[in-house]
């Protein structure tokens, strides 16, 4: 399927040498009025974040939105992992602002931002928004969930075959303005020439499953093909969530 976005966000960056290809695209879904993701692509192709508002706390629209402000706000000069968990804590503080302002109990949004520099990722994250390298014909997951679930797995109860139809499949334990105390995870991955990273929101993830993605992924296509092609793919799954992908492709020059 090749769905339309008539009022869904698309970027696509503009192409130079030494500077990654990519493009992302974000899409309301089949039941959710509101699109209350929030997706950022920085034109040098450095910065790359996937933000989702938590639509059951409420203005989750206004929680992403801070997050990729907070994360557009930093230099263009050289940063580092720990200017974006700094981005991210600002995020945090803002949002708790924005919450007590306009008397809102709770509100918050996952994130997954990517920063990419030389042949290195560096990724920060926070809750189920998730990061994937395809290489060599393989998807692996950069980022580990911080959910219920995810902890259940980690301590065997619950094996990976049940926890789609988890009735906490939803439940994050960490997110951006959820709490005065933030906890960002990061890590480092490294890069290779034709690899291709993923960031996503959990409306990709709950509707198709890993095997599913990796299937869909072509060396030839586009990244702004590939986003159509996974956001098709959870549009014929139901998409009861908002659904966000963005695609970068790593080429020698990038990793140079």
């Amino acid at each position: 399927m090749t769905p339309e976005y008539p009022d869904s966000p698309s970027t696509r960056v503009p192409s130079w040498p030494g500077r990654p290809k990519g493009a992302g695209l974000s899409h309301t879904g089949h039941v959710r009025n509101r699109n209350e993701d929030a997706i950022l692509i920085d034109p040098t192709g450095v910065l790359w974040a996937v933000a989702d508002g938590m639509g059951g706390y409420g203005h989750g629209d206004v929680a992403a939105g801070l997050v990729i402000e907070h994360l557009a706000l930093l230099p263009h000069a050289p940063i580092s992992s720990a200017d974006l968990v700094g981005a991210l804590e600002a995020a945090n503080s803002a949002i708790r602002r924005w919450a007590t302002s306009a008397d809102v109990a709770q509100m918050g949004a996952t994130v997954v931002a990517a920063l990419l520099h030389g042949g290195t990722i560096s990724l920060a994250w926070a809750g189920d928004s998730r990061a994937y390298r395809w290489r060599d014909r393989e998807l692996q997951q950069l980022t580990r969930d911080h959910s219920v679930v995810q902890e259940l797995l980690d301590d065997g109860r619950l094996s990976p075959a049940a926890a789609w139809q988890h009735p906490q499949a939803h439940v994050v334990t960490r997110a951006i303005g959820a709490s005065d105390n933030l906890v960002v995870e990061t890590t480092e991955v490294s890069l290779c020439p034709g690899d291709v990273l993923i960031l996503c929101s959990d409306g990709l993830t709950d509707c198709v499953a890993d095997a599913e993605i990796a299937a869909l992924m072509d060396a030839v296509s586009t990244p702004a093909v590939t986003c159509q092609r996974l956001i098709g793919a959870a549009l014929d799954n139901g998409a009861p969530d908002n659904v966000s992908v963005i695609v970068v492709q790593i080429d020698g020059a990038a990793v140079s």
